[in-house]
């Protein structure tokens, strides 16, 4: 879960990513049905249109702000269709995207944080493109995939609430960062409810005004930085049982298509970039490189699954992709150990140089996985 108060250290990551994410994006020329141009400032979220055909469409960003931003397409109960998150000050981005006919809610988020400046859209027409039904069949095993995820990790975070509540501050450390892989490689799925993420992943600086502080990371902090376990841990460690249960119920309720899946991919990727490389995301116990791995795999599951289209739209790409997957999987392997839980060194071990090349294998994966959206409409649709 991405805080909405960035660090000097994190502000640096935004601007690596969104400069090999955005910079070499042209600009839309807007005459293209399918093209809205999406202009966000500090105070405005200006559409080049409000009505567009249904099917794909390509979302052409551009922040002229002075803060980094955030752009949703939202269905009418606020879950999300798609998202791009982390784009600087003065750089563009593009979002293909797959919507039905219906009405929709475009919000920009300066800053990141609370319900953006919103403007209402429709996607007009009964019906969306012919598919490639190699991609019907990716979008059904993704939907397995992160069904298996869900699955997986009830009996890992009961095993970590369990020992809170039996008060062993050791055995509950052990179990933290294992319960929290099946989220991390899944997230943008839970973040598209809008409701489960705020509830089990926030950190304290993403607190919304009037939230109640929930979820695995106050209980991370209580675990490492207070070192303690009483009364309210034990509530909480039960309340995200539950809350993990509620979304593991909802999954195969998903709203997933190709698009979505690709655009997830890059949206792992945007979140190692600006809360496990800056160590901020797992700050007391220092697992980030269990959260950075889990990810970096979520993201290339994704990307397996749509890559036979993928290939055939753009050959070129799926090299890249290929290649930069394997690189940063093999630096990855570097930091393992076999001396801790969750299989990696502490991330509070890991020095500013190889935080760098972290970071630089991260942001060399992620601007051709900003591609992959595009990659799979071309000729498919």
């Amino acid at each position: 879960m991405r805080a909405v108060r960035l660090s000097l250290v994190t502000a640096t990551a935004v601007a690596a990513l969104t400069a090999v994410t955005g910079c070499t994006e042209k600009g839309s020329s807007g005459d293209s049905d399918r093209v809205i141009d999406v202009t966000a400032t500090d105070s405005k979220c200006e559409v080049s249109k409000k009505e567009f055909p249904a099917g794909h469409v390509e979302l052409a960003i551009e922040n002229k702000g002075s803060k980094v931003t955030e752009v949703y397409v939202l269905f009418p109960d606020d879950r999300i269709v798609t998202e791009r998150e982390n784009i600087g000050p003065g750089t563009k981005q593009k979002v293909t995207a797959e919507v039905k006919a219906g009405d929709y809610t475009i919000a920009c988020k300066p800053g990141m944080t609370g319900d953006g400046i919103r403007q209402a859209v429709k996607a007009t027409g009964g019906t969306v493109a012919k598919r490639d039904p190699r991609l019907d069949a990716a979008v059904a095993s993704y939907r397995k995939y992160a069904q298996e995820q869900a699955d997986a990790t009830i009996p890992k975070v009961q095993t970590f609430a369990d020992a809170i509540k039996a008060g062993d501050l050791d055995a509950a450390k052990k179990a933290y960062a294992p319960s929290r892989v099946g989220w991390e490689r899944t997230e943008p799925i839970a973040e598209s409810f809008g409701d489960i993420d705020p509830k089990t992943d926030t950190r304290a600086d993403g607190l919304e005004k009037g939230q109640k502080w929930t979820g695995w990371h106050v209980l991370e902090k209580a675990l490492w930085q207070d070192k303690k376990i009483g009364a309210e841990q034990k509530t909480l460690a039960d309340q995200l049982v539950t809350d993990l249960k509620d979304w593991q119920k909802r999954v195969g309720k998903a709203d997933i298509t190709p698009t979505s899946m690709a655009n997830g991919a890059k949206e792992l990727l945007d979140e190692v970039a600006t809360g496990k490389v800056t160590g901020e995301e797992d700050r007391y116990s220092h697992t980030d490189l269990s959260d950075f791995k889990a990810n970096v795999d979520g993201a290339q599951q994704a990307y397996e699954l749509l890559k036979p289209v993928a290939k055939e739209n753009d050959a070129a790409l799926v090299t890249e992709l290929d290649k930069q997957f394997a690189a940063l999987n093999t630096l990855l392997d570097q930091y393992r150990s076999d001396k801790t839980s969750d299989g990696f060194v502490s991330y509070d071990t890991v020095g500013e140089a190889d935080r760098k090349k972290l970071s630089d294998g991260v942001n060399a994966l992620a601007e051709p996985l900003s591609k992959l959206a595009a990659a799979v409409v071309t000729k498919s649709s």
